[in-house]
């Protein structure tokens, strides 16, 4: 596996997009607060909390079948759109097995450096799971498929410049997919940089289109209170950014990410500031 060395820790991080993406689902599901999976919910999987892992094996397993299958990705793509990073990742390392059978199938096609393969691959999955229906069928296959597609469409663009006659040469520049805004939010959240709030605050209300007073409401606070957190989260992740800070940054669940030195919901109503707009906070 190719891997990079993280600045100033020492530690190894998978240079490849599907081995980066796999090592982040790994960290999803070590010990000692693994992401699980509630299967009680759904017939034909075992009647407890399942660790993503197992739920992966479950899914492409022939034994389970097709509509309990298609249950647990209507669940899993919900769970992306509406709580996070943590289980973007998650639908990602459940889908692996078929994200690196369909990266094998289309390396026939592709004369470039195969990390631009899997990141046009990664990024075509991604994108789909924001807009796909999921009250249709195969919704695991129409994921990958929309992956398939944005190879098969980088490799037309591929076909087109090397038709051109030009004096020098050049390369695509890659859509690398820890470039995606889920992959960049999930970075912040576990360098500290925001918090999960501040993360479900950003991803819905900038990258989904939920409403501020939606997403105000779900976290129990006021709009103008939110619009301050996020407006505060925005700064920092974009100081962060141009700092470098979340470029190897290895993953963890929202759960186990330290909390920035902010009050909470519950403790800035009992303070009586429901209403005001919170200062941005400077960063320790």
């Amino acid at each position: 596996m190719t891997t990079s060395r993280r600045a100033g820790t020492g530690q190894s991080w998978p240079s490849t997009p599907l081995d980066a993406a796999q090592r982040a689902f790994d960290l999803l599901t070590c010990q000692p607060r693994p992401l699980t999976f509630d299967g009680r919910p759904f017939a034909g999987l075992p009647d407890r909390q399942l660790p993503l892992d197992e739920l992966k094996n479950l899914l492409v397993s022939n034994a389970t079948p097709r509509a309990v299958r298609d249950d647990v990705w209507r669940d899993l793509v919900t769970r992306a759109r509406r709580d996070g990073p943590a289980w973007v990742l998650a639908a990602v390392g459940v889908a692996m097995p078929g994200l690196r059978r369909t990266a094998g199938r289309l390396g026939r096609g592709w004369t470039g450096d195969s990390s631009d393969r899997d990141s046009e691959l990664l990024t075509g999955f991604l994108d789909r799971m924001r807009t796909l229906d999921i009250r249709q069928s195969r919704i695991a296959g129409k994921l990958i498929d929309a992956g398939a597609r944005a190879v098969k469409q980088a490799i037309s663009r591929q076909s087109e410049a090397a038709a051109v006659r030009v004096a020098g040469s050049w390369s695509l520049p890659p859509q690398q997919p820890w470039d995606h805004p889920d992959w960049v939010l999930a970075r912040a959240v576990a360098a500290a940089i925001i918090t999960p709030d501040e993360c479900l605050l950003i991803s819905s209300t900038r990258l989904d289109g939920v409403a501020l007073a939606t997403v105000a409401d779900k976290l129990d606070i006021s709009v103008a209170l939110a619009g301050a957190w996020r407006r505060a989260a925005e700064l920092r992740l974009a100081v962060a950014i141009r700092a470098g800070e979340v470029d190897w940054v290895p993953l963890v669940p929202p759960s186990a990410t330290t909390r920035l030195d902010r009050p909470s919901p519950s403790s800035t109503r009992r303070r009586g500031a429901r209403h005001q707009a919170m200062p941005v906070p400077n960063r320790s």
